[in-house]
């Protein structure tokens, strides 16, 4: 049986933008019916290249945030996804997801990254890291802020709300819980001194943001 490995180029196989909006209708029909789910807000992630920084809560945040920024993009995972089973290294590659090696300087991932980006690709990815129960419990990593920086492209700070009470970080099922996406305005990075400065400004807004959310509740 032939190894299906994550993809290190740049862009998509070739069927990916079929199966992605494929996905994509198909989880928009699925959200209402499982969560009450809204995008709140008018802003959207632009057109060309583009780094979507959001925080993790749970196992459906990828899905949740490729919905909302309605774009195909490639997400960053961690290398232990993968190899855990056929169908979802083929789903892991097709959707493009780009491992990164933990405990390690992830550089063949970020390269890869880089590349995409360079194409007018988008990449997503989650600053803390990991799956955390609450915001702030883990602090945020710089890596969207040096893609953005890097290429000269926009972040756009991503606030997923509700998916953690959806499905939480050892729950094995789904419940049903209000599920909320708020979208920043893009982040340029000739607006900020250096990429420690770029993620404070993002862990702001996404405080400001998540309190939002929470309030509207």
């Amino acid at each position: 049986m032939s190894v299906i490995r994550p993809r290190l180029q740049a862009g998509f196989p070739a069927t990916t933008y079929n199966l992605w909006r494929g996905a994509q209708w198909g989880v928009w029909r699925a959200l209402p019916r499982v969560w009450d789910f809204q995008v709140v807000g008018e802003n959207a992630v632009p057109h060309g290249p583009v780094v979507i920084a959001a925080n993790h809560f749970s196992h459906v945040d990828p899905f949740v945030a490729a919905v909302a920024a309605e774009r195909p993009t490639r997400f960053l995972g961690v290398d232990e996804l993968f190899g855990r089973s056929r169908f979802f290294d083929a789903l892991t590659y097709y959707l493009g997801v780009i491992p990164m090696p933990r405990g390690t300087v992830p550089l063949q991932s970020m390269r890869t990254a880089l590349d995409h980006l360079a194409t007018g690709g988008g990449v997503t990815l989650f600053p803390e890291g990991r799956r955390v129960s609450e915001w702030g419990e883990s602090p945020p990593k710089q890596g969207a802020a040096w893609l953005a920086m890097r290429v000269g492209c926009p972040l756009v700070p991503m606030a997923l709300w509700g998916t953690g009470e959806a499905m939480g970080l050892e729950a094995l099922k789904l419940r049903r819980h209000p599920v909320r996406v708020a979208i920043g305005d893009p982040m340029y990075p000739a607006e900020y001194a250096d990429r420690g400065e770029m993620t404070g400004a993002w862990y702001d807004w996404m405080t400001r943001a998540l309190a939002m959310l929470d309030a509207r509740q």
